[in-house]
């Protein structure tokens, strides 16, 4: 304000009626920047959570009164409620499974929540199962970054799981279960841009907001979507989805409440302090599988293996001349749910 005080008074009425017409350009810029962002229409169905918040849902497969299997999904960075592991219609009928997908606290439509964490991630899910009748326990499976969810409900509510599945899941570096000598060199591997996102993400969570919005400042090249992909897959998907307008489509999907509640507060939480280590969680009383590429760009294989190497209840799967993205695996969404109900069947 000091500044704006000492700025000149100009003489004459038109330079007079500039200034008016940038101050009043630069009070709108101001609002827009501080206010928070204008929900859009509750077209979808959503359910009431107890502190008031909604969770905008999607259903699919068999349906949910005749169902053997009852599943939630957790959708990975940039994603929304309309996300699956894609199992042919015809396989998830056989099997008797209804599947619900949700966009998670501050996606899409569904209402942000300022205190977001992995242990209100787990409760999303939860009460989400609950509002929508599913029973005493329930399946989980994880997409990617959404899997800090499902590492929540082996951690706060592993009575209410049946099955746990993760696909890619995204690691955190600072995880105590880790060897600091191998996750630093393999933090050191990554883009310049992605190594500074994910540094302001865990030491300084915010001003995230702020740094991610500075064109002159290294950001993340997995929100620009540049992030280098090894796999040929992977870089086929994202090339298509970038020329036919998916790409901008899924963004501004999932950032309807605001990229700030979204993408930013995901890599807060995502790689943020956590309240406990995945390694060092007790056996959950359900069988939980993990999939992982060996050619994924975005989630370093080798870390997945020392994790899966420490954790000896996981059923570690690692897929050979894969990528990240394997949701679009032919075959394998119906192998995902084959496996986890395994046991059942």
């Amino acid at each position: 304000m000091e500044l704006l005080a000492k700025a000149p008074v100009l003489g004459c009425a038109g330079k007079m009626q500039r200034q008016r017409q940038r101050g009043s350009a630069l009070g709108r810029w101001i609002c827009r920047a501080v206010a928070p962002p204008r929900a859009a229409p509750a077209t979808p169905p959503r359910v009431r959570l107890r502190d008031g918040r909604h969770l905008a849902y999607a259903e699919s497969g068999a349906s949910k009164e005749d169902a053997r299997f009852k599943v939630v999904f957790s959708h990975g960075f940039t994603g929304s409620r309309l996300d699956t592991v894609r199992p042919a219609p015809e396989v998830a009928e056989e099997l008797g499974v209804y599947m619900v997908g949700f966009d998670r606290a501050g996606y899409g439509q569904s209402d942000p929540n300022p205190n977001r964490s992995v242990k209100s991630a787990a409760l999303d899910v939860e009460e989400l199962a609950d509002a929508l009748g599913l029973g005493p326990k329930f399946y989980v499976i994880g997409i990617s970054l959404g899997c800090h969810a499902v590492w929540g409900a082996l951690k706060y509510i592993p009575d209410r799981i049946a099955g746990a599945a993760m696909m890619a899941p995204v690691v955190n570096y600072w995880w105590p279960g880790f060897s600091p000598e191998l996750a630093a060199e393999v933090y050191a591997k990554q883009e310049v841009g992605d190594q500074w996102a994910l540094r302001v993400s865990h030491h300084a969570p915010g001003i995230l907001h702020w740094w991610m919005e500075q064109s002159w400042l290294p950001t993340s090249t997995v929100v620009a979507g540049t992030t280098p992909l090894p796999n040929e897959r992977d870089a086929e998907i994202r090339s298509k989805m970038k020329a036919d307008g998916t790409f901008q489509q899924k963004r501004e999907q999932a950032t309807q409440q605001g990229i700030h509640e979204s993408y930013y507060r995901d890599m807060t939480v995502m790689f943020g302090k956590w309240e406990f280590d995945p390694m060092a969680l007790p056996e959950p009383p359900c069988p939980v599988h993990l999939w992982q590429g060996d050619e994924d760009g975005l989630v370093p294989v080798v870390l997945q293996r020392y994790l899966a190497g420490k954790i000896g209840w996981i059923n570690y799967h690692e897929l050979p001349g894969t990528g990240h993205f394997l949701s679009s695996v032919p075959g394998l969404g119906d192998n995902v749910l084959r496996t986890l109900f395994s046991d059942k069947q």
